[in-house]
């Protein structure tokens, strides 16, 4: 069958013209061109489709580290707006407690000014004038409410302060329709003393009369030795005097 090909193949061959050949010879050429072309172009979409996936996979993974990026900038942002919230909130409280703050100090003022006044009448000048300055704080619209509660917070603090010390100062009161200068001993506000100045007349102040009143000769001198204390020119040791309690004292 082979041979019968060939020979077949061989009377084809010799019974074609030499035009016919080369003919034959392009058109074989021509196939080898082109099956050669298809290959590259088969190639060439290869290499592209390869390099279109790998890009693909780059971009799928930015995609997927966007998502997890913007995952967690949401999660941020709603705890950023939760705080928001939070800060309304305590901003509106803050709002309330300012409107809240001036009529508060205005009547711990008025609560202060009444103590002093029934209290018992030692810096009687200077304790007042603070309480106009703070007075005069309150209504300055220059002022910031937490200024205001500053300076009635520290009158009020040094007004507990009187309590606790001991205290020698000079100072003029009435004595049988004179006024007199004298010494003064403050106990905390146990009690207040005078002793005049050469050390013969010594008394204290009776909240319940309002006014100044003799002592027996007997505490002259612990009245004495209680100025010296205060002044510092003698240690602190105990004192005898009389307490009487009446009014704030």
């Amino acid at each position: 069958m082979l041979r019968n090909k060939l020979v077949i193949a061989g009377i084809f061959c010799a019974s074609l013209t030499a035009s016919e050949m080369e003919l034959v010879l392009d058109v074989g050429k021509d196939n080898t061109n082109l099956s050669a072309q298809s290959q590259a172009k088969i190639d060439s979409t290869e290499s592209d489709t390869d390099k279109i996936v790998n890009e693909y996979k780059v971009v799928s993974k930015q995609v997927e580290g966007l998502k997890l990026y913007n995952a967690q900038k949401r999660i941020q942002i709603q705890a950023q707006l939760d705080l928001m919230d939070k800060y309304d909130e305590q901003l509106i409280q803050v709002v309330i407690m300012q409107r809240q703050i001036p009529p508060l100090a205005q009547r711990m003022l008025e609560g202060l000014e009444k103590y002093v006044n029934l209290d018992t009448p030692f810096h009687i000048e200077e304790r007042r004038q603070r309480i106009d300055l703070v007075r005069s704080s309150l209504s300055n619209p220059k002022v910031t409410a937490s200024e205001q509660v500053r300076q009635i917070l520290e009158a009020f603090n040094i007004e507990a302060e009187y309590g606790r010390k001991l205290d020698a100062y000079e100072e003029t009161i009435v004595l049988d329709n004179q006024e007199i200068v004298v010494n003064i001993l403050r106990v905390g506000r146990l009690g207040m003393f005078y002793q005049t100045k050469d050390g013969r007349d010594t008394g204290y102040w009776d909240p319940e009369l309002g006014s100044w009143e003799s002592l027996p000769g007997g505490y002259r001198t612990q009245v004495r030795d209680g100025i010296r204390m205060a002044k510092k020119e003698a240690p602190i040791d105990m004192l005898v005097l009389p307490v009487k309690m009446g009014g704030n004292s």
